[in-house]
């Protein structure tokens, strides 16, 4: 954001949409905000919302598995709720989980005022929203997709899936993708160009730098599934036969395509929760982090190995030995950065003096429910055991302590530390330490019994099985286990609500914390640093109470706090794509409806300027 841009004034037909003064708590400034700490708050509650529906959509399909020769949903509704349990959770709950934190806390961590581009990010959020939407206006719509979340070809060709749930379907991740990779670029940019002064890469917080590897993994895997997406959907409506075998089309294709991005996928959820950890361990363990520099190029290293590893979900479709070799050899390797985050963790908790508070129980809880998964994972990277397991319940057990048990207590974790800068609240300790018990351990005894029935040779997704199988006693227990683990995570969301609307008021630093946006109030002022701070050692903050100095700051804009100004752009924009999407769905003329309200606001949006103002600067003493 320079001081001095040149703003164009809108056309008089466009005037209607110029920046005005709104109220700082009315709905008008939600819609309009570029705020990146209300964005962040905006992408952590919609996440919330549908990780509801995900976990309801769930006890749905373990309700129909809980017993034999059930009829509870069958057929293709008992397929459309795995499809939509699975791309909820994935898409528009974990992923935006993370999106959430990186909002509110990159530019906080690294000593900016807002990100790079404000009204982009505002935006990715809307853009995501609309995604949202789309997914699950298909239920209302006749049917949601029924192909499963990867949507193998066949299955969702036009033959197979006649409906238009697929259609929903996948221009829905298309929306949500477009809201992934511009949030990615922002990011990109802002970490490489708005650090504080002083603040070199390797003087980052690890979990800005955990941001920094996801943006790229996101960056790059991105266009490859939105291509995919795209050839699909012209399969599907306009007559092309990409994965059309009777046609000369090829469906293991497709496989590649969507796996080229689905395994690096894995690291873009789970990266960002070991960047939580790699914050919060080292602040209860009252430790600096053991090895800082290893965990950060662990982190590089892992999301590079990332794209190395796709294949492995392809063992069984025939690519052949040395294909097969090639890839279960990579995939053991991704194990050896892995393996060096848990051996640092490790090493910050030895000899520390530990304080279990509530966001270290799920911080500790992480490191071991990942281990438990990356134990499965190794498994299935050997071609010959992975024959054996594939398809089974033994993946799904793997899949959800690599991505519930390594990303969703990260992020439980992530939320209870940073609740207080979020809000200025703080969860209550004691009710948050049997929340957590809670939930741990139910979610050991929904998973953990899933390799036993993955073994004994129980397929995943199929919505019924005989008495003769053997499989009714654990299904039951499974299917009770995920009721109490439901409702635990109900409690917990609950809980937070509590917190927030609650008067205790949380200090600016009440963990005693090691970074930058401990330093400020919380929750912070709109512009988050009255003065911006130089850099000069890792963990700033905390050497600055050590030593009992200040931290060195610029010297003031004589302007005054220059801001980014709200703008309605974002918000139009997104309408007018969610609009075509529709349109494109039914091949009726809200395309053109769509694409025209995008048009005409992406046109006001050039012709908006930075929208900018200044604001005073606080008194000296204050924050």
């Amino acid at each position: 954001m320079s001081g001095h841009s040149h703003k164009l004034a809108l056309p008089k037909f466009l005037s209607f949409l110029k920046n005005r003064p709104t109220k700082e708590n009315g709905l008008v400034s939600w819609l309009t905000t570029v705020d990146h700490k209300r964005i962040g708050i905006l992408y952590l509650y919609t996440s919330f919302f549908f990780l509801f529906v995900g976990g309801i959509e769930a006890l749905f399909v373990r309700s129909q598995l809980s017993a034999n020769d059930l009829e509870i949903f069958v057929g293709s509704t008992y397929n459309q709720l795995v499809t939509m349990h699975a791309t909820t959770m994935i898409f528009l709950a974990i992923m935006p989980l993370a999106a959430a934190f990186f909002n509110f806390m990159i530019p906080l961590q690294i000593g900016a005022r807002d990100v790079a581009f404000p009204r982009l990010n505002a935006f990715s959020y809307f853009m995501y929203l609309a995604g949202g939407i789309v997914l699950n206006a298909s239920w209302f719509m006749g049917g949601a997709s029924d192909a499963g979340w990867f949507a193998y070809a066949p299955l969702t060709s036009a033959t197979y899936s006649p409906t238009h749930g697929v259609d929903f379907w996948i221009l829905g991740l298309i929306l949500t993708g477009i809201s992934s990779t511009v949030a990615a670029i922002n990011f990109i940019v802002t970490i490489i160009n708005m650090r504080a002064p002083g603040m070199t890469l390797m003087k980052m917080p690890v979990f800005s730098w955990m941001a920094f590897v996801t943006a790229f993994l996101l960056a790059f895997a991105l266009p490859v599934i939105t291509i995919a997406l795209i050839i699909l959907f012209m399969d599907r409506n306009y007559g092309t036969t990409f994965f059309q075998t009777a046609a000369g089309g090829d469906p293991i294709l497709w496989q590649h395509l969507f796996w080229v991005f689905g395994h690096p996928e894995v690291y873009i959820i789970v990266l960002p929760a070991f960047g939580i950890v790699s914050e919060i361990i080292p602040v209860f363990s009252r430790k600096p982090l053991f090895g800082y520099k290893l965990v950060v190029l662990s982190g590089a290293a892992i999301g590079f190995m990332g794209f190395t590893v796709w294949s492995h979900h392809m063992f069984t479709v025939g690519m052949g030995p040395i294909v097969n070799s090639a890839f279960s050899i990579t995939t053991a390797a991704i194990a050896i950065p892995t393996g060096v985050k848990i051996f640092n963790w490790i090493l910050t908790l030895w000899n520390g003096k530990i304080k279990f508070s509530v966001p270290m129980m799920y911080s500790t809880a992480l490191v071991f429910l990942f281990m438990v998964g990356g134990f499965s994972g190794l498994m299935h990277g050997a071609a010959a055991s992975d024959f054996q397991q594939h398809d089974t319940y033994f993946v799904v057990a793997h899949f959800h302590y690599t991505i519930l048990g390594g990303g969703l207590f990260g992020f439980l974790a992530g939320t209870v530390y940073w609740l207080p800068k979020f809000f200025g609240k703080i969860m209550d300790e004691e009710r948050g330490r049997k929340i957590f018990w809670w939930i741990f351990i139910s979610f050991n005894l929904t998973f953990f019994p899933m390799h036993f029935l993955g073994t004994s040779g129980m397929p995943r997704r199929i919505y019924t099985y005989s008495s003769d199988m053997e499989w009714t006693a654990l299904n039951g227990f499974i299917t009770l286990a995920s009721f109490v683990l439901g409702i635990a995570l109900l409690v917990f969301f609950i809980e937070v609500i509590k917190a927030v609307k609650s008067k205790n008021k949380a200090s600016a630093d009440p963990w005693d914390a090691r970074t930058l946006e401990w330093s400020i109030p919380s929750p912070p002022p709109v512009y988050n640093f009255a003065d911006l701070p130089k850099i000069e050692k890792i963990d700033e903050f905390w050497e600055s109470k050590v030593s009992n100095k200040p931290i060195k700051t610029l010297p003031r804009d004589p302007h005054g706090i220059h801001m980014p100004g709200k703008s309605w752009m974002p918000l139009i924009t997104s309408i007018g794509l969610l609009i075509a999407s529709f349109g494109a769905v039914y091949e009726s003329d809200l395309r053109y409806i769509g694409l025209g309200i995008f048009l005409l606001a992406y046109y006001g949006w050039a012709l908006e300027g930075e929208a900018e103002y200044y604001l005073p600067y606080p008194k000296k003493g204050k924050k």
